[in-house]
Order: C-alpha cells, then structure tokens, then sequence
C-alpha cells in the first residue's frame, strides 16, 4: 500500500469521525440530530443559493471551502451547545480548537489547503470568512423554524435568547445581518408556536 493511499484512507476516516459528531438541531421530521456534516453541506449549500440569487460580490470558491471547512476541528474538539450560561465552555472551546487544529496540520501535512481554510476562517479578516461566520450563525435558524421549534422547545431555547446571543455574531456581514432581520421578525410574530411559554 502506498504512503499516498493509506493518506487517502486516513482522510476518509476522518470524514467518517466528522459525520459521527452530533450537533443540537433536530432534523425535520425525524428524532435524529444532525451531524457536523449534514450541517456543513447545508451551510455549503445556502451560500451558494444566496451568492447567486443576492448577486453578492464574493469569491464563491472561498465561500464553500469556508463552509465546508469551518467546524472540521470538531472532529478532534467536538460540538459546543450555543447557548451556553458559562463563559469558561467558550474559552474551552477555542483552546480545544487550536490544538485540533494543530492536530490536523500533523496528520494531514499533504493538504495544506486545507490548514490555509480554516486559519484564514478563524481569523475573519476578509470578506468570505465574515459571511460564513455570519450565515453558520442563522442556518440553525432557518431549519429550526421550518421544524416548528421543536428543537428549541426541547432545549428550552427562549426567543430573548436567540436574538441575545446570535444578534451580535450576525452584524459582521450586511446580506445575512438583513435576513436576520426578517427573520426575528417572523419568530417575533409566530412565537407562541415556535417557543415555549409566553
């Protein structure tokens, strides 16, 4: 067996270590929760639906290598719940993050394009990583609110909290900051539905 093939092999195992990382969000129609890749395709997916029908002035090479890259990490450092109290979970999860990150870069020194994607996604400084970092936080959303809330009911999940924790996140890009407006506004109208209590 070549030293190429056995790489080919390896990468995708941890393909198969990505699709085994669960994330919160119901599946509509179905018990099951997603997975880092169900997501990421998804996120995949939406962008390059918004960057052609928005006629959006980005790279859109960037834009799906920023999605499907951008919680790779997860293999190694797992899924954070969103809607966490504790400020520690998230200064855990960017330390977890930078050594799978690094983990990586040692097993798979053969793709470093792949090392460039994530690096430049984490530090979000051009125009792409912003939008990614901004849609990743309303995809949830959207497939939520098409699953009548279920998994925010389940989480107990309150409408204050969304818009208290994503509202911040979303303001990095102008496109996804404007559907995230017509959004909140839509969860506003159809809350007792959506969310549990009043």
């Amino acid at each position: 067996m070549t030293e190429s093939f056995k790489q080919l092999l390896a990468f995708v195992d941890l393909m198969h270590q990505y699709r085994a990382i669960e994330r919160s969000v119901l599946i509509k129609n179905s018990e099951r929760r997603e997975n880092d890749v169900e997501h990421s395709f998804s996120l995949a997916m939406l962008a390059w639906y918004i960057h052609s029908t928005y006629k959006l002035d980005l790279s859109l090479e960037k834009l799906l290598r920023y999605a499907l890259a951008h919680d790779v990490v997860e293999v190694y450092a797992g899924d954070t719940f969103f809607y966490q109290t504790d400020a520690n979970t998230f200064v855990d999860k960017h330390q977890k993050e930078a050594e799978a990150a690094l983990r990586l870069k040692q097993e798979f020194p053969e793709f470093p394009e792949l090392h460039d994607t994530i690096y430049e996604y984490e530090k979000r400084e051009d125009k792409e990583s912003k939008f990614i970092y901004a849609l990743d936080k309303i995809e949830p959303i959207l497939s939520i609110y098409l699953d009548k809330g279920r998994t925010w009911k389940k989480d107990h999940v309150t409408l204050e909290m969304l818009v208290t924790m994503k509202s911040p996140k979303v303001v990095i890009d102008a496109t996804v900051e404007s559907i995230f407006n017509e959004l909140v506004a839509r969860l506003t109208a159809e809350h007792d539905i959506l969310f549990e209590g009043k």
